[in-house]
């Protein structure tokens, strides 16, 4: 996935969960912020931020928050983003679980859930719920950063699909690269946790891969160790 026009900027604050302060070239400018996240770890005062210039001349924010630096690592922080990058890595033969698709479909209805992908190759078919995860420390990438009643609903959902015969997985793109491995935030969000481990006892797969980081331009990675 590539952003079509990107500047670099310094992080001031974050006023709510949509806006943040930035400076652009000495000026002070408000931008709209990506991801609804916390993202207490990335976003601090005086790091360097990446925007991206939206094409709307009536949009209120001339940018978009999409990328900072955390020390030398950039993180990708687009919520927007996963999706795309997981569909495009599927069809590009990239994902090694989910390989030699004849249908790829986003954003399709099941049960009471809406899931991120629905594929369909030789002799199988299923579906993907995708993640996208910032929170790291020491290498180890966590997930969430708050908790989510939707994402525990979406668990328990694809667990249903794989009973009733759909392979499912529950695929977090990490959205960084050169970590350790991830694991459920189970001190931020226990119930995720419970639901997360109890889905891959039950026949869910739960995957994860990390990214390949540019200012502008995001696209899957490798495989990451799982620890659940």
């Amino acid at each position: 996935m590539r952003y079509s026009s990107v500047k670099t900027a310094g992080f001031i604050s974050r006023q709510n969960r949509f806006i943040a302060h930035v400076t652009i070239d000495g000026k002070e400018e408000m931008v709209h912020v990506k991801n609804t996240g916390r993202l207490r770890e990335i976003l601090r005062e005086g790091s360097t931020v990446i925007l991206e210039e939206s094409r709307n001349p009536e949009r209120k924010t001339r940018y978009s928050l999409v990328a900072a630096y955390k020390g030398d690592v950039l993180i990708n922080i687009d919520s927007q983003a996963p999706n795309s990058v997981v569909y495009q890595g599927i069809k590009d033969g990239r994902v090694n679980e989910i390989c030699d698709v004849i249908k790829l479909s986003r954003e399709v209805v099941y049960g009471n859930s809406r899931f991120d992908l629905y594929f369909e190759s030789a002799g199988r078919k299923g579906f993907v719920e995708v993640k996208g995860a910032t929170l790291e420390t020491d290498g180890i990438v966590m997930f969430p950063d708050a908790p989510t009643e939707r994402g525990c609903k979406h668990i328990y959902e694809m667990i249903r699909a794989v009973e009733e015969g759909y392979e499912g997985y529950i695929f977090f793109l990490v959205q960084l690269k050169g970590v350790k491995y991830f694991t459920p935030h189970e001190a931020r969000d226990p119930e995720f946790a419970k639901a997360l481990k109890l889905a891959g006892s039950r026949g869910v797969t739960i995957l994860a891969y990390d990214s390949v980081i540019r200012e502008d331009e995001i696209t899957i990675g490798d495989p990451v160790e799982v620890r659940l």
